[in-house]
């Protein structure tokens, strides 16, 4: 309808406003519109993002801050709806793990559980599988923490997706010698990603393991 429109344009227009207190009406306007009106928001959620995720990455602490806090709400509310955006939803979370400041970085945890909470588990651990190159210090911990909880989930319903992302991410690790020259928080969350794959898939991750370089078949007997 026009009416509807109007209120998306309205939307767009708050959200690329030169004031940040007028980007951060825009973000508090959308989330409203979540609530109130939720099939409007996921029908254009294509488009909304475009403009949304810009919020998600500004330059201006406050908005971002509040951008984030509302993906929270958005994500439980949306669910599946996220689908099309879920990959630059991953990567506007992940690019906020490293922020040393504390509310920002608290808002992307909460981001990223709620993604895990309510976006189909499958789909989340492709896209944070795929992320993983990407990311370094804090967010490379963050991300690979909550690989393990999700290689829980899927693998009973989806081994190959398993086998296919996020083996390789384990693979990638012990290959690297990240083990012993990392820091011991890297080294923590890896061996809970290993042993998570192990309770998963049992003896198939020795199986699958035989086909690698024999310092990964050794880094991951030292684990298990």
């Amino acid at each position: 309808t026009v009416e509807e429109t109007e209120l998306l344009q309205k939307i767009y227009d708050l959200l690329t406003a030169k004031d940040f207190q007028t980007r951060m009406a825009g973000v508090a306007l959308l989330l409203d519109l979540c609530k109130s009106s939720p099939r409007l928001i996921s029908n254009n959620i294509v488009q909304i993002f475009d403009y949304f995720v810009l919020r998600i990455c500004d330059y201006n602490k406050k908005v971002k801050q509040q951008a984030l806090e509302a993906l929270v709400s958005m994500i439980a509310t949306l669910r599946d709806a996220l689908k099309p955006v879920l990959i630059r939803l991953v990567e506007a979370i992940t690019n906020n793990l490293n922020s040393k400041h504390l509310g920002i970085y608290g808002a992307a945890v909460k981001a990223l559980e709620a993604s895990i909470t309510h976006i189909d588990k499958v789909l989340v651990l492709k896209e944070f599988s795929k992320r993983m190159s990407q990311l370094s210090g804090q967010a490379l911990l963050d991300v690979t923490e909550r690989l393990s909880v999700l290689v829980a989930h899927v693998y009973p319903r989806s081994p190959e997706v398993v086998q296919h992302y996020a083996l390789p991410v384990l693979w990638s690790f012990l290959g690297n010698k990240v083990l012993p020259v990392r820091s011991a928080n890297i080294r923590i969350v890896v061996v809970k990603l290993a042993k998570a794959l192990h309770e998963a898939m049992g003896s198939k991750l020795r199986q699958h393991a035989a086909s690698q370089p024999q310092n990964v078949m050794k880094n991951l007997s030292d684990i298990l």
